[in-house]
């Protein structure tokens, strides 16, 4: 009786087979990155390019929680924004925020995160030793009130920046600190300083986790 020996494939098929196991992998490795683009591209301001709040408010307190007492948290506002729009356009408001918001980025580093809370509101979160907090603070402040460059038209900018550290107001709750820098900024509004909060900010009276009497809130208790 003969028996027939097992067929043996050739190179080429055997290539072919792998090739053809391989698709299926190929797309869905494929479709995994597009769909993750597509959602770092939804989590992010499209405007200005910062994350949305959410996406801050998670990358921010995971930031704190790994940095502790080197870690800043930040409030910016950008002053007189109502005026830049009624008198150079919203296209000098949408450049104003755009370069803001590069600004904050740069400023912040590879280790921080830029988010755009909404108008011309933004928070920053990062990693600055306790040495070296006043004098990146006080930079900022002079970066941030550099003119904008406005279709070949130099326009000028101010904002107010308040920062809170997890040491000084002894806490690692990034609502907390976001509270103590919203005071801080308060304080120290239209002054052209950079206002690091301290404890007698964390007194201040505040609704839903926001100032008393800052737009967005009202007697209700309600934040916008």
């Amino acid at each position: 009786m003969n028996v027939t020996a097992p067929l043996q494939a050739h190179p080429s098929q055997r290539a072919l087979l792998f090739t053809a196991a391989a698709l299926p992998l190929a797309g869905w490795t494929a479709h995994g990155v597009i769909w993750h683009r597509r959602l770092a591209v939804a989590q992010r301001d499209p405007l200005t390019g910062a994350q949305r709040r959410d996406g801050f408010e998670r990358r921010a307190q995971h930031l704190i929680n790994r940095y502790g007492n080197a870690a800043l948290v930040l409030l910016v506002d950008l002053d007189h924004f109502k005026a830049l729009n009624d008198t150079h356009g919203h296209a000098a408001g949408d450049r104003a925020l755009t370069a803001t918001s590069e600004r904050l980025a740069y400023w912040a580093g590879t280790r921080g995160v830029v988010g755009r809370l909404g108008g011309d509101e933004f928070a920053v979160a990062t990693r600055i030793g306790p040495s070296r907090r006043e004098l990146r603070l006080a930079q900022l402040a002079c970066v941030l009130t550099e003119p904008v460059d406005v279709d070949g038209r130099l326009v000028d900018v101010a904002a107010s920046v308040g920062a809170a550290s997890p040491d000084v107001l002894g806490t690692r709750e990034l609502s907390a600190l976001l509270r103590g820098a919203d005071a801080a900024m308060y304080a120290g509004k239209h002054s052209g300083r950079a206002v690091l909060a301290g404890p007698q900010h964390t007194a201040v009276p505040s609704i839903n986790g926001r100032r008393a009497g800052r737009p967005g809130t009202n007697a209700l208790g309600q934040a916008a």
